[in-house]
């Protein structure tokens, strides 16, 4: 599968609506059996259209600080590894890095503990400057809109196509245009693991 169908995108928006939805009720909106259904969502996780499921938490419910925006200016050419540290850390919900050097973060924390937590997570010589803003009110509504599929092959960079390919190699799924495209990936790719 290296499009997506009708059925593809009304499951994609029924598991954005509830992501905990059994797959029974889904085969219920779309016409199709359960195993259709699962075997689906399968391919999508395959694909990395799906990548997890996760839990929506009101942050606001817990007693471990106030939620607040964390907006720092990054150090040109200094993010490498910061947005990652920021998001494994316990008291960060999420992490969005902009073009211009920029990361901002949702947290969880006591205002006083702020820039304890961010000395313990990431290094702040890195960091130009940083604010903090109390966050009054969030909404999250993703939508898949007129979402097409637009997998890139990992040899050359041209468009997968229906004729396209895939190989699992160590866990990691890979995505080629040809057959060509995937045997000289493979190739190379087992030269360097036998290197390494």
């Amino acid at each position: 599968m290296t499009t997506l169908d009708e059925t593809d995108l009304e499951i994609l928006r029924l598991l954005v609506e509830d992501a905990r939805r059994p797959y029974s009720d889904i085969a219920d909106h779309v016409g199709r059996s359960a195993p259709t259904v699962s075997d689906r969502i399968d391919r999508l996780r395959e694909l990395g259209v799906v990548q997890r499921f996760t839990v929506d938490l009101d942050r606001s419910t817990f007693s471990d600080g106030i939620e607040v925006l964390v907006d720092l200016d990054v150090r040109p050419d200094e993010n490498a590894g910061l947005d990652s540290r920021l998001a494994a850390a316990d008291w960060v919900e999420h992490v969005i890095a902009t073009a211009d050097g920029r990361l901002l973060a949702v947290a969880t924390a006591r205002p006083d503990r702020i820039r304890t937590l961010l000395a313990e997570t990431i290094d702040l010589e890195r960091v130009d400057s940083y604010r903090v803003q109390l966050i009054e009110q969030r909404r999250w509504s993703p939508s898949i809109g007129d979402a097409t599929l637009a997998l890139e092959c990992v040899e050359c960079g041209n468009p997968v196509t229906g004729d396209g390919v895939s190989s699992e190699l160590d866990g990691q799924r890979y995505h080629f245009c040809c057959p060509t495209c995937q045997s000289r990936f493979e190739e190379r790719y087992e030269t360097l693991s036998e290197s390494a």
